[in-house]
């Protein structure tokens, strides 16, 4: 090296992150920011289970049907996009971000994701996008650490109670109707059930992820605190 000469920079190890965790303790806002901030590709998981679901409906499938579910599973073509500031998924070629999003779609994707056959297919893709991601990527989901990606660098794995999850997914935290609050309470706990119960892939923490009670953080703590995390398993390597 010349003399003066400033030294090249090491560009940051790539880094693959699984955070999991139940619905509204904020996997999807953290992980997206968290990707943002360091530069990473992102994923959401639960939009493919919900694309395929969404797609099922569309197509007059009978998703409590398992063996319908599984004959079909195979035909929908389904492509997600990795940019954290822009997230899309498409079926078929179609843009599917909002149709997936709808109370019809959710009450069901949990019969459809539970099928084996789903997951088997939704999971290579998963693997494959995780793969490609040169730059590292965080991904989202409720079986990344312990299924789809075991050997993930790191793994978070997101909880927070019942009430404070129902007050997030509702999108209020004030004056939310108190029957409201409730009803969505006890969808969260029955989707809980459902997704901790199912015999393929179920939800459960790794046995070496951390956990991060979201309970009493804001947004912005619990994504400053995945970050720290990140980092030090970036300097580690």
């Amino acid at each position: 090296m010349e003399n003066g000469a400033t030294p090249a920079r090491t560009a940051p190890a790539a880094v693959v992150v699984a955070i999991d965790g139940p619905s509204g303790t904020g996997k999807s806002s953290t992980s997206k920011a968290v990707a943002a901030q360091l530069g990473l590709s992102y994923l959401d998981t639960g939009a493919q289970y919900r694309a395929m679901t969404w797609w099922m409906i569309t197509n007059g499938i009978d998703v409590t049907d398992a063996a319908a579910v599984a004959t079909a599973a195979a035909k929908p073509v389904l492509v997600s996009g990795t940019d954290p500031a822009h997230p899309t998924i498409t079926v078929d070629g179609a843009d599917a971000s909002g149709p997936i999003r709808t109370q019809e779609v959710t009450s069901r994707v949990s019969a459809v994701s539970a099928v084996p056959e789903v997951r088997t297919l939704v999971t290579e893709l998963q693997r494959s996008i995780a793969a490609a991601a040169e730059r590292g990527i965080v991904v989202e989901g409720r079986d990344i650490g312990t299924t789809v990606l075991p050997d993930a660098d790191l793994k978070i794995f997101l909880t927070a109670s019942p009430e404070a999850r129902a007050a997030r997914r509702s999108g209020e935290l004030t004056g939310k109707d108190a029957a409201g609050l409730a009803a969505t309470r006890e969808a969260l706990i029955k989707r809980d059930a459902a997704d901790s119960g199912r015999k393929t892939s179920p939800l459960a923490k790794a046995g070496d992820a951390v956990e991060v009670d979201t309970t009493e953080l804001t947004l912005q703590q619990v994504i400053e605190c995945v970050v720290t995390l990140v980092e030090e398993k970036r300097a580690a390597a």
